[in-house]
């Protein structure tokens, strides 16, 4: 997933329509997994691309470091703004 402070219109990848969707993040940390699912951002709709708001990326790299402290082996959540 891409930082979404680029310009909201076209895909620099493709040049797709970017699109409010939701979107799936991972994160293998070696140890064990984050999944968080319905992530709030634009996706492209050409290429499936995903970008994510400055805020939204903070919760995630929350989420990820919370997993990382506690050990957890498998993390699977549905994202909720606050998170």
């Amino acid at each position: 997933m891409k930082d979404q402070t680029q310009d909201a219109g076209r895909c620099p990848l493709c040049g797709g329509l970017k699109v409010p969707g939701l979107a799936t993040f991972t994160a293998d940390l070696g140890f064990g997994v984050v999944v968080v699912r319905k992530v709030a951002g634009n996706v492209c709709d050409q290429c499936g691309e995903q970008w994510i708001t400055p805020s939204v990326a903070k919760g995630l790299e929350a989420i990820v470091e919370r997993t990382r402290r506690e050990r957890h082996q498998v993390e699977i959540l549905e994202w909720r703004e606050g998170t």
